[in-house]
């Protein structure tokens, strides 16, 4: 029996440890998705404690503190964060077999070196330690974030953002690691949100441009999309809740736009046209300057109509949606393909049912880049051993696995990039149980390149960060 995530936790053969070791372990990072905020790198943020860096904005604690019966008030509410911090210690023994556990040890030992279990015995100890190291100027933001090598952070940016702590960190030359924006439109697209003209409004202050017609609209986000781009933006971000295609003539989603500033709500059927033809446009204007899309698909948002009046969105009541996908995003796909306009492109899907439907799908449309279509990494509730091996398995079956490029963090916290480990484990436990069954040669070398392409070398060639397109 093996101890307790050991130096060889997770991997399953003397294949997979040559693997990590020799080759995946000491690769940087690209994490090319999260939610990091720019300002606390750029201010190099020192943080208070470890519930600080830890719990806030942690949605995923949230929700297994929850189902522990935790009270509100000790997980979003006025109870201290060592309160809090005691609340999250006592969940954590109940979340065996879900990856929290195996990430909440992870990060006390990388980041802290603190080998203890985490329970209710072991928590006024971790947190008196935890807190100490928190305190030294090699904790900060930045520092935890050059402690495990990382070469890039993409954010999750609006488009009326000013991306000033970005041109901060873009002219510092103290801090090495690239903090780049990513164009993240969703406030212009839901056309019958209630903030929408107010979002309009604010992207004709920061544009400079008068948004009186819809090809204004347009103008105005292509200009943010330079803006952008200039700053090191080389992708954009959306959020399918639901896909949609909904062909119209420039005309009526002209009429349907305008209806809208005017303060009337669209019927559903306006609101996909609109959504088809902007996101058609979008992508148009992405191709044009050798961006990355990325579609994240299929969530059920603010399930809990209650909690989201009381805490607003992004608090942990979400869930997998089973809605149709293929036919109207394999439309959406083909109609930008038929313009040569179809930019580099990511599907992430958040029920796994949809695995093969998306797999299948970015066959259909690859060429010309090598893996130009991606199917994204195992994304939130798949975030798991499980639902990585699952995501993997249908890409190798169904594509090719060695163009995969990799794991982000899709994370708020800065303590997050153990994510990477677990998952380059797992790569590795993957391939050498291949190699094992005797189903690819026991090439170290060979299997190595494909481990380190996966880890850092195809996510560094497929977004050309360095690139002045």
């Amino acid at each position: 029996m093996r101890g307790f995530m050991d130096e060889n936790f997770l991997l399953s053969n003397e294949t997979a440890v040559a693997l990590y070791h020799q080759y995946a372990k000491q690769m940087p990072i690209i994490d090319y998705h999260c939610h990091l905020s720019p300002k606390e790198i750029d201010e190099d943020k020192q943080f208070k404690n470890i519930t600080e860096v830890w719990l806030y904005g942690d949605h995923y604690k949230w929700r297994a503190m929850r189902a522990n019966g935790i009270d509100e008030a000790y997980i979003t509410g006025s109870a201290s964060d060592y309160e809090k911090f005691l609340a999250w210690a006592k969940t954590v023994p109940m979340t065996i077999g879900n990856p929290l556990y195996s990430w909440t040890h992870l990060e006390l030992r990388r980041f802290f070196g603190i080998e203890e279990i985490l329970n209710e015995t072991t928590a006024p100890m971790i947190w008196e330690r935890a807190n100490s190291l928190l305190s030294e100027p090699s904790f900060s933001a930045r520092n935890l974030i050059k402690k495990f090598a990382v070469e890039v952070i993409c954010t999750t940016d609006d488009p009326v953002d000013s991306l000033e702590h970005h041109q901060n960190l873009k002219n510092d030359p103290s801090f090495t690691t690239k903090v780049l924006p990513t164009f993240r439109p969703d406030k212009g697209l839901e056309i019958n949100h209630d903030g929408f003209v107010e979002w309009v409004q604010k992207l004709e202050q920061v544009s400079g441009i008068a948004i009186k017609t819809y090809d204004h609209f347009l103008e105005a986000l292509e200009s943010r999309i330079a803006f952008f781009h200039s700053v090191g933006c080389r992708l954009s971000d959306h959020a399918l809740d639901d896909v949609v295609y909904e062909e119209e003539t420039p005309e009526d989603v002209s009429n349907i736009f305008l209806k809208r500033l005017k303060g009337e709500k669209v019927s559903l059927h306006e609101e996909r046209q609109y959504k088809t033809v902007t996101l058609l446009h979008l992508a148009e204007m992405y191709a044009k300057r050798g961006w990355a899309m990325q579609l994240h698909i299929g969530a059920l948002r603010n399930n809990n109509s209650k909690m989201f009046q009381l805490l607003g969105p992004d608090t942990g009541y979400d869930a997998m949606n089973d809605g149709e996908i293929a036919k109207p995003l394999v439309k959406l796909l083909d109609s930008l393909e038929r313009k040569n306009a179809l930019p580099k492109t990511i599907l992430y899907c958040l029920n796994p049912k949809d695995n093969h439907t998306l797999a299948s799908i970015i066959g259909s449309f690859q060429g010309g880049v090598p893996g130009k279509m991606q199917f994204g990494t195992a994304w939130w509730f798949n975030d798991t051993k499980d639902g990585m091996i699952a995501q993997m398995k249908t890409l190798a079956n169904l594509g090719l696995f060695s163009r995969f490029i990799g794991m982000l963090t899709d994370s708020r916290s800065f303590l997050s990039y153990t994510r990477h480990e677990y998952f380059r484990r797992i790569v590795c436990s993957l391939l050498g149980e291949w190699v094992e069954e005797g189903e690819v040669p026991n090439d170290l070398d060979f299997l190595g390149s494909i481990v380190q392409n996966i880890s850092y070398y195809n996510a560094k060639n497929y977004f050309s960060f360095d690139s002045d397109m």
